[in-house]
């Protein structure tokens, strides 16, 4: 039990170290407006969606932070179900990189792959959507959401502060009892099998990289380095599969087209991946 309160000890203080100053900086930059200054170096992407240049301000956003500002800076630009689907699509795989490339790091996948992995499956991704015979129709649905507006520097950092500690303590309380059962499930149902890939790979699926990637850090000696590397590559392009796509639903995106392109992507490339492991 004592082992399992220091792993349990161990994932908090990296969720913390992780959480806490990407969310600071991310409102930080958007307070001073530094982020719609860096947003050109996306449009080339957009331009391969088939999207207009100014939805690259979204695109920055989603990408170094989350999908959250992302829509909010998408919402005013009157963009069609087909192309929330793009975006969402898009998104969905590549998004947050420098946070969840950092937790990524910790299962001994360098920035560069996540990011080269996360970025060009997500442009595949997009592009099999555009040649697909597929039909979306739908209104877009009307959803104010903006960027938080602040009093004063003071306010956006306290501000900023609390919300950051309370989604890590909220990561920190999920990933715990995760942590736990997990712990119960071996033991006690399974006689200490690895359930280990298996396992963060349906938390991932359903809560995301940060929940999944935090079993799997708990969890990484009991692995093979290319148990890690498949588990990885499939988490960084299928995860999250039920809140990120709803989010794109609100505005007219298609549910199923953004959960079955990553699924079969994410299937397609983690075989390779553990297929060409050695080279």
């Amino acid at each position: 039990m004592k082992q399992l309160i220091n792993q349990a000890l161990k994932t908090a203080l990296l969720i913390i170290k992780l959480v806490i100053p990407f969310y600071l900086l991310a409102d930080i930059l958007i307070y001073l407006g530094i982020l719609q200054k860096i947003s050109f170096i996306f449009e080339p992407i957009t331009s391969i969606m088939g999207l207009s240049p100014e939805v690259s301000l979204s695109i920055a956003a989603g990408v170094l932070f989350n999908l959250y500002a992302a829509i909010a800076f998408a919402a005013p630009l009157g963009l069609t179900p087909y192309e929330w689907t793009i975006l969402g699509l898009f998104l969905g795989i590549a998004h947050a990189l420098p946070v969840e490339n950092t937790i990524m790091k910790k299962l001994s996948m360098p920035h560069w792959y996540s990011t080269l992995l996360r970025i060009g499956v997500g442009i595949i991704a997009v592009i099999i959507l555009r040649t697909l015979p597929i039909h979306i129709e739908g209104k877009t649905l009307q959803k104010e959401m903006t960027l938080p507006h602040y009093d004063s520097f003071w306010d956006m950092i306290t501000t900023s502060l609390y919300n950051a500690s309370v989604l890590a303590i909220k990561i920190i309380i999920l990933i715990t009892i995760i942590i736990f059962i997990m712990h119960f499930i071996r033991t006690k149902l399974f006689k200490n099998k690895n359930l280990s890939a298996s396992f963060s790979i349906i938390t991932g699926i359903i809560l995301g990289i940060t929940y999944g990637a935090g079993v799997l850090i708990a969890e990484k000696d009991k692995l093979t380095k290319k148990e890690l590397l498949y588990v990885g590559t499939f988490l960084m392009i299928a995860h999250s599969l039920i809140e990120d796509p709803l989010l794109f639903v609100l505005f007219g995106a298609n549910f199923w087209v953004l959960v079955g392109i990553r699924l079969v992507l994410a299937v397609i490339f983690s075989y390779l991946v553990v297929k060409f492991y050695k080279l």
